[in-house]
């Protein structure tokens, strides 16, 4: 009851599906790694009941079928550690496993695979093809603005709806909006409308390699993501998401362009001193003066900066949540931003002003909405 394999390759595979597992838990098993050891491959599994991750490793020398579950935290740091080129694990006794290499051998010890949860199967009832860059680009642009905790959950998750060859991912914490449409290479015939957790859809990006295109399978209240050598269930967000696109504005009486990184500086700087205050800031915009970022006086301070661009139309004094502003400006890669809103009390509107770079690089199409805050 024993495989070697390649340290580094099962360290890769480790890495994968440790995202899955749960954390500190009433059920240990939870806590695990299952091993399933076939004459073929090697399958790691990690379940936590709300998302599962297989990884399949190839690359093996097998000498006998067998699985166990182990401690995820445990065997992922010791494989870590490991500095010899291929390693030899052996079930010991039905109750350990034995990690051999050159430089020495470790047991540890774990629970039989029969106690390992069994992933659900995905009753497909749609299926569809995404390239990578799609995928990630698509999380990257919209998953900052999904909500947490569970008050109102449909709006933990993304929005992901595929028609024809539009696909637009879309998120919203009722503080603020994104949303990112792109238009796909090739049509998909099967419509898709879903709201995937904003967990899965992290652990998503941050799996994904570069080269990895995705197959998405979906049935009821189950979704499934094959790419790789990964293969990831999830449950769905029950709910219908809100019908926001009436909330984006349709006009405006002022209207601002500025350099975006100029624009990340100032920001940061002042929220050194607006952490203290939830991060409200206020910000005034004059046709003759240009913009200037204040934050009220704090137990550590106060501060003001002045940036010099255009502004159209009425000046205006508005409040905003400065890390809400920052982490939008870090979704957008134009060199300039536009902002615009009807009144003080109004949805601020945040667009990227394509220039030359943008045209070629960046094939979607990002907007954002920000709540103001009462000055």
């Amino acid at each position: 009851m024993k495989f070697e394999i390649n340290t580094k390759l099962l360290q890769k595979g480790l890495s994968v599906v440790s995202h899955a597992t749960a954390g500190i838990t009433t059920t240990p098993i939870l806590e695990n790694i299952l091993i399933k050891v076939n004459y073929k491959h090697i399958v790691l599994t990690a379940n936590n009941l709300e998302m599962a991750i297989e990884y399949m490793l190839d690359d093996v020398k097998v000498l006998s079928e067998w699985a166990f579950s182990i401690p995820s935290k445990l065997f992922g740091s010791y494989i870590g550690l490991l500095q010899d080129d291929t390693v030899s694990i052996e079930l010991k006794g039905g109750d350990a496993l034995e990690i051999k290499t050159e430089s020495g051998n470790t047991k540890i010890k774990g629970i039989p695979a029969e106690d390992f949860p069994v992933i659900p199967g995905v009753k497909e009832e749609l299926s569809l093809s995404l390239k990578w860059e799609v995928v990630r680009r698509s999380i990257e642009k919209t998953l900052f603005s999904s909500a947490e905790g569970n008050i109102r959950p449909t709006l933990a998750g993304l929005f992901v709806n595929i028609t024809g060859s539009e696909a637009t991912f879309a998120s919203t914490d009722s503080f603020r909006l994104s949303e990112y449409k792109t238009i796909l290479d090739t049509p998909n015939e099967v419509g898709f409308s879903q709201i995937i957790p904003s967990k899965t859809c992290f652990e998503i990006k941050s799996i994904i390699s570069d080269d990895d295109n995705v197959k998405i399978i979906s049935g009821e209240n189950q979704i499934a993501f094959f790419f790789g050598n990964v293969k990831m269930y999830s449950r769905l967000l029950n709910g219908k998401f809100p019908d926001y696109t009436n909330f984006f504005p349709s006009w405006y009486a002022t209207k601002w362009v500025i350099n975006r990184a100029d624009l990340m500086g100032a920001l940061k700087k002042i929220n050194l001193i607006s952490r203290e205050n939830n991060y409200s800031i206020k910000m005034s915009f004059s046709s003759e003066n240009g913009i200037l970022l204040e934050t009220s006086q704090t137990q550590i301070g106060e501060g003001e900066i002045g940036l010099v661009w255009s502004v159209e139309w009425e000046d205006a004094i508005i409040g905003i949540n400065s890390t809400y502003f920052l982490e939008a400006l870090g979704a957008i890669e134009t060199t300039h931003i536009s902002l615009q809103f009807e009144s003080p009390l109004a949805p601020i509107l945040l667009l990227p002003v394509p220039d030359e770079w943008a045209k070629k690089a960046l094939p979607g199409q990002f907007r954002h909405i920000i709540m103001p805050l009462k000055i």
